[in-house]
């Protein structure tokens, strides 16, 4: 991973006044840049395959300019190229799975956040042994498929917006389901209970609102998703009667929808996230900008943590003119507006290395 040390020298030679916002153009670009402009940046979309045309039909959330590169290799050949612009990258899930961990640790570009939690978040052994440490209830791990006697959700590792993810209720439908070309994946118990996105940001600048650290955590929105095509596959009929037909459950993300929970659950959300940036200063030196705790809360009001993810997560997309969470702090703030407040303070006040790897 590229040393701390290098994105201090990489910043010594940039200018505060004249910094550019730069994502990949997927998952939640539209929300970054309209964030940015807001802020007052300069704003570059990167494409490799991705199509752009369409963000004509949104003008306050087009870039300000288009950079084409060939494929992703070229993140880390035109480092330089990026750093003469004064880039900060701000990744997302996509452009971290397209990237793949070890070319995105390679990038000699100054990005939003602390790189070193990709290696706690991107294995589901570590990311257990994280969230476990911090006190988060989890679903119970299967370790042997073959010990499968009651439902289960089996999960591949890295961001694929539910692709691939598959529920099975004993080892049978587990070989039916399998994909042996992925090279790892965990099996976990299947908790009945309602779907709960919590999106939050810590800063490690701001001394006022929900104390953590030397930072402060806030509460950005939550969303429910919608997935393809578990969520309609119910109006035809039985599952197990489907399955005979060759018809079995998905859950690829196709949309998200936004909620508020129960105010009485406000305090345990807020708890849960302060345990888990605790816990991530004592393991990898800390947690900056959004995260989610993906989670599902129970008819007994528990709540079970079955995933993080340690960037901002498109679930926060319905939110780009605020949530009724954050409105209660700063109305009409975006996570991707928060992001570049963040970056933006941290310059006025020369504490950018405090908020970028």
């Amino acid at each position: 991973m590229v040393p701390k040390r290098r994105i201090e020298e990489i910043l010594k030679d940039y200018d505060p006044e004249d910094l550019t916002i730069a994502t990949l153009c997927s998952h939640s670009s539209l929300q970054i840049f309209n964030g940015a402009k807001k802020e007052g940046f300069k704003t570059l979309g990167i494409h490799v395959n991705q199509k752009v045309k369409f963000y004509d039909a949104f003008p306050l959330a087009k870039p300000d300019e288009f950079l084409h590169f060939d494929s992703y290799d070229e993140f880390v050949d035109r480092a330089e190229e990026l750093r003469e612009r004064n880039v900060i990258i701000v990744p997302h899930g996509s452009f971290v799975e397209y990237m793949g961990t070890d070319r995105f640790e390679r990038m000699e570009v100054p990005t939003f956040g602390n790189r070193a939690v990709l290696k706690w978040e991107e294995d589901r052994d570590t990311q257990r042994q994280w969230l476990e440490s911090a006190g988060i209830h989890m679903p119970r791990r299967i370790p042997d498929a073959k010990d499968i006697k009651e439902p289960v959700l089996v999960k591949y590792n890295g961001a694929k917006g539910g692709r691939g993810f598959f529920i099975a209720k004993d080892y049978m439908e587990f070989k039916m389901g399998i994909d042996l070309s992925q090279e790892s994946y965990t099996i976990q118990e299947y908790i009945l209970g309602t779907r709960y996105y919590l999106h939050y940001f810590y800063s490690p600048l701001r001394t006022q609102g929900y104390r953590v650290g030397e930072g402060s955590l806030e509460l950005m929105s939550m969303d429910r998703r919608d997935e393809s095509n578990i969520d309609e596959l119910y109006k035809l009929g039985a599952t197990e009667e489907l399955k005979k037909h060759g018809m079995f459950p998905s859950l690829v993300v196709t949309g998200n929808i936004p909620v508020v929970i129960r105010e009485s659950l406000l305090s345990k959300v807020l708890e849960m996230g302060e345990n888990v940036i605790l816990k991530s200063y004592e393991l990898f030196g800390g947690l900056i900008g959004p995260f989610c705790l993906e989670s599902i809360v129970t008819d007994k009001l528990d709540f079970k943590v079955f995933e993080i993810s340690c960037r901002i997560v498109a679930g926060t997309n319905p939110f780009v003119s605020g949530s009724p969470y954050y409105d209660l702090v700063e109305p009409g703030m975006s996570t991707g507006q928060r992001i570049a407040r963040e970056i933006k303070d941290a310059a006025r006040a020369g504490k950018l290395d405090r908020v970028l790897s």
